[in-house]
């Protein structure tokens, strides 16, 4: 009976007796068919077979090199070992040398997350490296390089590793401000319209309750019956929208056309999408195609924001952009990063990987490609090698993405206010990067820490700031009579009880930046507690809040008074 596979993550120890690799009597011993298991519990094997997927052994087990990349990993003594007995010459072994080199210095991108030994991907610590550019480069790890079936999946892995290194690459330089507002204009330009995760999920639910008995019926018919069904919880859906809907999925070869002389073609739904899970998936393929048509390259967890409005279905969407993947798309990925460094002045220098990514996007994937000589895998291996590097130093030396993520500083309206489209729409395509809370409880939480910064901050910080800002001690701040109003100004520069140096007007403290309090002469306002852009909500004037400006304003008027 075959042993169930591990976790790709626990690539430090031996899947069969969980007890970390070691240069003593646990050595790794790495099979042609990608897996690897110590020495120990190879040699109490009763066939001489792989016991997860029962692939036969054809080398002897004390003839297989020690997997010496692994060994780096969990802070053992790598001992030099050629295998000169199973290469065919002097320049074979010279070929193997290099390409094992190659693996060990990829090896060591997947350190940071091996602090410790028998530690795996769970780590704390970060790796530059994304997590599919991880599993593929663990995949590549576990490759016996002396066997030919090792050596045909050491080159499919270097291919998939390469291509997944041009994706990033792309990812890297779009700009994310655009991507949304790229996507929504290329899925327009071909007649079709996405509505929102909520409308469009009801939209697609309800052209499924229409057709999913088998009727056939007119697109005018089935547009008119999916529009009345949404108006009393969207006002905003039209005939034209869920038109543009329908040809979505036109487009996606989902229904079967009957068409008929002098009169509106029968629109019937195909067998295969009478469930909501196959229509969805097909849906979803058709927007990610036409986002590869219109040479756009989104992560899968943006996918997921964009459709869906969480983080929940990134396993659905990739997938999707798996099966969407062709031999020629890598050649097609090389081309598009060739077009975006000419775009942004290429200030990295990776126009030099051009012709390793050639070389990489020659190999042959199929499972039945034969298998590479040792030159070839040389240099497949020594390409890989040099791109995952020139991705690695992109990444920490001229990308802004990771560092602009990392120093980000947290805006004082951060998830103070309910997100418009959470509330409008039931679901937010940014996800758990939008700024805006998306329940009333993160609501809270985020205005109670808020507050809790603000009140921590002391009088004499926000008067030493008065004075730095070159303003007077305010004696004539506000009039000595009259009435004394809140109303609603625009926001400073410098905010949270800190006069603008252009205004002769004092900033409450204890309300957000974007919606100051100020103290002035005038009519009385409501303020609003929405997020920019929806309707107004009214919000009675805070009479601690009030008191503690007045008590604030009679300091600074007498200032010789000792308080």
């Amino acid at each position: 009976m075959p042993v169930q596979a591990p976790q790709w993550t626990d690539f430090l120890s031996c899947p069969i007796c969980t007890q970390t690799f070691d240069e003593t009597i646990r050595k790794p011993i790495s099979l042609g068919c990608g897996h690897t298991v110590c020495k120990m519990c190879l040699n109490k094997l009763h066939r001489k077979a792989c016991p997860f997927d029962q692939t036969t052994i054809n080398i002897d087990i004390e003839l297989l090199p020690v997997n010496s990349a692994l060994l780096q990993l969990v802070g053992a003594q790598v001992l030099e070992q050629l295998p000169t007995h199973l290469c065919a010459g002097a320049e074979d072994t010279k070929h193997y040398e290099v390409a094992k080199k190659c693996v060990e210095e990829l090896a060591l991108y997947l350190k940071p997350l091996s602090s410790a030994r028998g530690v795996g991907l769970n780590s704390t610590t970060q790796s530059v490296l994304s997590r599919p550019m991880q599993r593929k480069l663990v995949t590549l790890v576990h490759c016996q390089l002396v066997e030919e079936e090792g050596r045909i999946r050491a080159m499919r892995a270097a291919r998939s590793l390469g291509e997944r290194t041009v994706t990033e690459l792309i990812l890297q330089h779009q700009n994310p401000q655009q991507l949304s507002s790229n996507l929504w204009a290329a899925v327009r330009a071909r007649g079709c319209q996405f509505l929102g995760p909520a409308m469009q999920e009801e939209a697609l639910k309800l052209v499924l309750l229409a057709l999913e008995d088998g009727s056939a019926l007119s697109r005018k018919v089935l547009v008119l019956f999916v529009v009345q069904r949404l108006e009393p919880r969207f006002p905003q859906a039209s005939k034209t929208s869920i038109g543009h809907v329908v040809q979505l999925l036109y487009r996606a070869s989902c229904f079967k056309v009957t068409k008929r002389d002098e009169d509106s073609s029968l629109m019937q739904l195909k067998e295969e999408f009478r469930t909501y899970e196959a229509l969805r998936r097909e849906h979803d393929s058709q927007i990610v195609q036409i986002a590869m048509e219109a040479g756009l390259r989104i992560a899968p967890d943006q996918w997921s924001s964009l459709l869906y409005g969480d983080q929940s279905h990134k396993s659905h969407m990739q997938s999707i952009i798996d099966k969407l993947q062709t031999p020629a798309s890598f050649a097609q990925s090389v081309q598009e990063l060739t077009i975006a460094l000419q775009r942004t002045g290429d200030p990295a220098n990776l126009t030099r990987l051009r012709s390793y990514l050639d070389l990489l996007a020659k190999i042959d994937p199929s499972p039945d490609a034969p298998p590479p000589s040792w030159e070839q895998l040389k240099d497949g291996l020594d390409a890989v090698k040099t791109v995952v590097h020139g991705l690695v130093d992109f990444i920490q030396n001229h990308s802004k993405k990771g560092t602009d993520q990392q120093q980000l500083p947290q805006h004082s309206k951060y998830k103070t206010y309910m997100c418009r489209d959470m509330k409008q729409r039931g679901g937010c395509p940014r996800g758990s990067s939008c700024t805006f809370a998306h329940s009333q409880e993160e609501l809270d939480k985020f205005r109670k820490m808020n507050k809790r910064l603000i009140s921590r901050r002391p009088l004499s910080q926000s008067l030493t700031q008065l004075t730095e800002a070159g303003l007077p001690a305010a004696p004539n701040l506000v009039p000595d009579e009259g009435p004394v109003e809140v109303g609603i100004r625009k926001p400073s520069s410098l905010t949270n009880g800190i006069l603008s140096a252009g205004d002769s007007v004092l900033i409450s403290r204890g309300t957000e930046s974007g919606y100051d309090c100020v103290i002035k002469q005038g009519k009385k306002e409501h303020l609003s507690i929405s997020a920019p852009g929806s309707p107004p909500d009214t919000l009675s004037i805070n009479p601690r809040l009030l008191e503690r400006d007045m008590i604030l304003l009679t300091r600074l008027k007498d200032p010789k008074q000792n308080w």
